[in-house]
C-alpha cells in the first residue's frame, strides 16, 4: 500500500468517525445509523463498509480518538515539573477531562454493546489506546509524588477509572431523572464532569509527607 493510499484511507475514515460525532451529539446512539453517517460523508452506504463493519466499530474508533486525545492531555500534566500541591494537582487531572463528554458519554451509555458488536481487532486497538491512558495516568502520579509506590499506583487507578464509567451520567441527568429524584427525595449532584473528577482525585491522593 503506498503512502497516498494509506493517507486517503485514513481521511476516508476519520470523515466516517467525525459524521458519527456529530451525529451523536443530537441523537442517541441506537438512532444513529449507517445510513445517517453516510449522508453526513461524500461517499455511499456500501462504501462504508470498506472501512468499517459495523455502527459500533465507528463508535469504538471514535471513542479510540477520543482516548488518545485524553491521552496527550495528560501527558502535558505529566511533563510540567513539580513539586505539585495536592489541589493543585487534583484540579489539574481533572482539567484533561474537560472536552471529553463524547468519551464519557460512549463508554457510560454504550460501551459493552459497542465491544461485544466490534472485531476483535479493533477492540484490540481500542484496548492499545486505553493502555496507554492509563500508563499516562500513572506518570501524572510518578510526577506529584515520585517516591509513590506501585501497589498506591493502582489503588487509585483502579478507583479512578471505573468512577469514570459513572461520570457523566452524574454529570448530566435527564430532566426525567431529576423530577423523579426531586419526588423520592434524592438529591442530584449539581456539579459539573471536572468538579466531580477533581473531587473524587483529591480524596484519592496520598498526602505528601512533611506537608503539601
Amino acid at each position: 500500500m503506498t503512502r497516498g493510499s494509506s493517507q486517503r484511507i485514513e481521511q476516508r475514515r476519520n470523515e466516517i468517525i467525525d459524521a458519527c460525532e456529530a451525529l451523536y451529539q443530537t441523537k442517541g446512539f441506537r438512532e444513529v445509523t449507517i445510513k445517517d453517517i453516510s449522508q453526513e460523508t461524500s461517499f455511499s452506504r456500501p462504501s462504508i463498509y470498506n472501512y468499517f463493519e459495523t455502527k459500533e466499530e465507528i463508535f469504538l474508533a471514535l471513542l479510540t480518538r477520543e482516548y488518545d486525545g485524553w491521552t496527550q492531555k495528560l501527558q502535558q500534566v505529566s511533563r510540567q515539573k513539580g513539586p505539585w500541591e495536592r489541589e493543585r494537582f487534583a484540579q489539574a487531572l481533572a482539567h484533561t477531562l474537560d472536552g471529553q463528554e463524547i468519551m464519557l458519554k460512549i463508554q457510560t451509555m454504550n460501551l459493552y454493546e459497542i465491544e461485544e458488536n466490534s472485531r476483535r481487532e479493533c477492540l484490540v486497538s481500542f484496548k492499545r489506546s486505553f493502555y496507554q491512558a492509563m500508563c499516562a495516568f500513572d506518570d501524572c502520579l510518578g510526577t506529584y509524588l515520585p517516591q509513590m509506590e506501585e501497589q498506591t499506583r493502582q489503588e487509585i487507578r483502579f478507583a479512578f477509572f471505573p468512577f469514570l464509567y459513572g461520570l457523566y451520567a452524574y454529570a448530566h441527568p435527564t430532566q426525567k431523572q431529576l423530577d423523579v429524584m426531586e419526588e423520592v427525595g434524592i438529591p442530584s449532584a449539581q456539579m459539573t464532569i471536572e468538579e466531580l473528577a477533581g473531587h473524587c482525585i483529591l480524596r484519592l491522593l496520598p498526602e505528601k509527607r512533611g506537608g503539601k
